[in-house]
């Protein structure tokens, strides 16, 4: 603790870089987890597209190789979400479907309507 707080009390130059990567960190942080609880998906007739806080994405339905449900323990608290499994590539996290419940059934909502709208895209 004495060290952090001497190197923020330091007018070093160097030592700046260290306070500055923190803070980057942090927006990153605060604006992945803003994607992640407010952004929002739309589903066309193309795909899927993303409307999120800095960008927005179309993912198109030809892409698509399954929708799933993602569960992760972050201290001690379960957080789930929806991704987007894509043939060739990543998977995406679709924005605005995170929740803190095991058994949420919004979730399970979005992810039958996404569904059901690639099945329909997909076979016509």
């Amino acid at each position: 603790m004495a060290t952090l707080f001497f190197i923020l009390t330091t007018h070093e130059p160097s030592k700046w870089w260290f306070v500055s990567g923190l803070g980057v960190l942090a927006v990153v942080a605060f604006v992945g987890t803003v994607n992640l609880t407010y952004g929002r998906v739309l589903l066309t007739a193309r795909g899927l597209e993303f409307h999120t806080f800095v960008s927005r994405r179309v993912i198109p339905w030809s892409e698509v190789a399954g929708i799933e449900t993602r569960r992760r323990v972050i201290r001690s608290r379960v957080l789930c979400d929806l991704r987007v499994v894509r043939v060739c590539g990543r998977s995406l996290t679709i924005p605005g479907t995170a929740t803190s419940r095991v058994m949420d059934a919004e979730l399970e909502r979005k992810q039958a309507a996404i569904q059901e709208r690639w099945s329909r895209a997909v076979n016509g």
